[in-house]
């Protein structure tokens, strides 16, 4: 899920870079989202004196007063822009940059929204990093072989369509190995993600007893706070007291997932349900990894899955010792950091957040880690 649970307010606010309305695009190697502010200046309109009184050319605003103007988002993502750009053009870039090609960078997305943006990103990816598979991260981890210098897998949490119709080609014409962890209740269904359904049924008049002093833009993040059952509790009273059904979602099917792992993309566990694993009972964790893991298992003709993606980035011993028990090699985390070319804490590693929309600017410094330590020196988690 989209689990950074605030959006992205600017560099130093989280990784995700949404794409506003009235923007312009700037073209290069990837793009960057930059809000448009006229540059033309202003036209006096007042006449001389003992000249003709016909009104004078119409006064426009000037760039200051059109920024004013313009709608909140637009504004927010012109500072999310001026902000990103710099950074990438700071005197620290080169410096991390450097520093990075001697760590992994996994990055983290969601879904595809936006195909042209994440060609461009795979397409530098190929041209300034090493991609790597899963599989070569569970080889340098069985063998003790660090991975070679800039590093990087690309991975996809919860299996959304779209990683599928718009991802993989994208990945197969550039040759770029991944890993898709999929909620395997989902599977085959049209079922929506649970906190894609929580959001939309607190927006159109749901409520529930653990969610009453909650205003409905906080409920998700408040839902994953609750221990699993009373979370449970608070989806099924909003889907009883909303004024409407959330509309579906088409599912990946298991046919879908043999297409995808047979194209590079390795299918790994993110649970069946996709809870908080550290807000479960102790049962309740190994069932959810349990039945994504025979689950998978069966889909995937007999062979079973060996990474593991936790849910929310929630990590839990009682999950690592699950997840040992079934043979699992790798874990990744959802923490916005890199991590070592040999993980030290091969069911621990860290993972780099970003989205589809993610400019050319912090698409390069989340790379570098530049972002990321922007980040955490602002409080970001």
């Amino acid at each position: 899920m989209p689990e950074g649970t605030a959006q992205s307010t600017g560099a130093a606010d989280g990784p995700s870079a949404g794409t506003a309305t009235g923007t312009t695009t700037r073209t290069g190697p990837a793009t960057t989202t930059e809000a448009h502010t006229s540059t033309a200046p202003t036209r006096e309109a007042a006449a001389a004196p003992g000249t003709s009184t016909e009104p004078g050319p119409t006064t426009e605003p000037g760039p200051i007063a059109r920024a004013s103007a313009a709608p909140p988002r637009t504004r927010l993502a012109g500072r999310r822009a001026t902000v990103d750009a710099v950074l990438r053009n700071s005197p620290l870039q080169p410096l991390f940059r450097l520093a990075a090609t001697r760590r992994l960078a996994v990055l983290a997305y969601h879904g595809v929204d936006d195909p042209r943006v994440f060609a461009l990103q795979m397409e530098r990816l190929v041209r300034i990093a090493h991609p790597v598979s899963a599989a070569a991260v569970e080889h340098a981890v069985r063998t003790g072989r660090p991975l070679p210098p800039r590093s990087v897998l690309v991975t996809f949490d919860d299996g959304d369509r779209t990683v599928l119709t718009e991802g993989l080609p994208v990945l197969t014409r550039l040759g770029i190995p991944a890993a898709a962890f999929v909620v395997t209740d989902l599977i085959g269904g049209d079922q929506p993600f649970w906190w894609t359904e929580a959001a939309f049924l607190a927006a159109h008049g749901g409520t529930a007893r653990s969610l009453t002093d909650c205003p409905p833009g906080g409920v998700v993040r408040r839902m994953k706070t609750l221990a699993d059952r009373d979370r449970r509790t608070a989806l099924a009273e909003l889907r009883e007291s909303a004024g409407t059904r959330a509309p579906r979602q088409d599912q990946l099917t298991p046919a879908d997932l043999l297409t995808l792992d047979r194209g590079g993309v390795a299918i790994g566990n993110h649970t069946a349900g996709h809870p908080c694993l550290d807000r479960c009972e102790g049962d309740t964790v190994r069932e959810e990894i349990g039945r994504a893991h025979d689950a998978l298992t069966g889909w995937l003709d007999g062979e079973a899955p060996t990474a593991f993606a936790y849910p929310n980035g929630n990590v839990d011993p009682r999950a690592d010792a699950e997840l040992r028990r079934l043979g699992y090699r790798i874990g990744f985390l959802f923490d916005h950091r890199h991590d070592r070319l040999l993980p030290p804490h091969p069911l621990r590693i860290s993972r780099l957040r970003v989205n589809s929309t993610t400019g050319r600017d912090r698409f390069d410094t989340i790379l570098s880690g530049l972002h990321p330590a922007v980040h955490r020196l602002r409080g970001g988690g």
